[in-house]
Parts: structure tokens; sequence; C-alpha cells
């Protein structure tokens, strides 16, 4: 497990054109259908990782408490040949598992999470209702082994300001987990 740090997309950023698989359904999803008037959370994440694999209840709760007020959508761009247990066969597993039932994204490509500037899993984008990057960074403080119960207390406060006016500090702390899995072309 390489630890990666999030490199902190610019605020203010848009939200990247894309258009990818929901491996839910097999549907495909626009970045344009994310343009509704309501604030959209885009959730760099996979199956294996101890990062994320903490957070699968914070993500349910999440889910619980905001999927009606703001988009939400998760998306895995992992090298699937050399990580098999991030295919969209068991993301879809997964989020089963789960109940989650927002799009869950298979980046096959890796560009969405190049245009993110991702570097890890877990990673956080929280845009407003004009698609304009509010916040990115970390869920929380807690890691795997750190003996912190995950709240989500970081991206929660910054969902709860952005839906009620307030304005979102810019000092974010960036998130932290695995690395990306690119693919070697």
């Amino acid at each position: 497990m390489a630890l990666k740090y999030s490199s902190m997309l610019d605020l203010g950023t848009a939200i990247p054109e894309f258009e990818l698989t929901n491996v839910l359904d097999d549907s495909s999803l626009r970045s344009s259908s994310l343009q509704n008037n309501k604030p959209s959370l885009l959730m760099v994440i996979c199956n294996h990782c101890p990062y994320v694999i903490q957070y699968h209840e914070e993500l349910q709760r999440l889910a619980r408490d905001f999927q009606k007020s703001i988009n939400i959508v998760a998306i895995s761009a992992n090298d699937v040949s050399n990580y098999p247990q991030d295919r969209p066969e068991l993301m879809k597993v997964l989020f089963t598992k789960l109940g989650l039932k927002f799009p869950y994204l298979y980046d096959e490509t890796q560009e969405l999470a190049k245009a993110l500037k991702a570097e890890c899993t877990p990673e956080f984008y929280l845009y407003d209702q004009n698609s304009l990057l509010v916040y990115r960074g970390r869920l929380d403080d807690s890691s795997p082994g750190n003996h912190i119960i995950p709240t989500g207390k970081e991206l929660r406060s910054a969902l709860n300001k952005l839906l009620t006016g307030e304005s979102i500090s810019k000092y974010q702390q960036p998130s932290m987990g695995c690395s990306i899995k690119w693919k070697e072309w």
C-alpha cells in the first residue's frame, strides 16, 4: 500500500467534462447531467483500498443524509489488469452489498482521474450548484490504525455550509490513501 496525498485541485475549477459507465446499471452518465442546480460531490474511490474501506459506513450515512440535496457520484480509475478486485463487476457487487444507489463510475481511460488531478483513494471533490469546486481533500482525520472513528466531519462541514449559503474555508486538508493504480501505456 503506497501512501499518497491529494494534490489539491485549484478551488473554482469547473467539473471536468466526462461520459462514463455507471457499473450499477450499465447506463452512461455525463457531466452535463450534474448541471441541475444542485451541488455535486465526486469521490475517487476503489474497492480494495483500506482507506476507502474504513469509510464504507460513512459513505452510507452521507448518502442517507445528503443524496436528496446533492448529486453524489463515485469514480474508480484503478488499472484493473493489475488490481482485479477493482473490476467493474466487483464494483457493482460492493455497492449492492453496501446498499449504495448513487452512481459508481468506471474510469477505464483514467482521463477523469487525471483531469481531477487525483493522486489517491479516497479523494473528495465538492462542487457548488454552478459546477465550481468549493472543497477538495479529506473526509475527516481518521485513517486505518489511528483509532479515530470516521465521522466525515470536514466534508460534512463543507456540505452543510454550501447548502446553507455560508462560506467554506479555503484552508482544507489533503486527503490521503492508496495511490491511484495508473495504467502503463
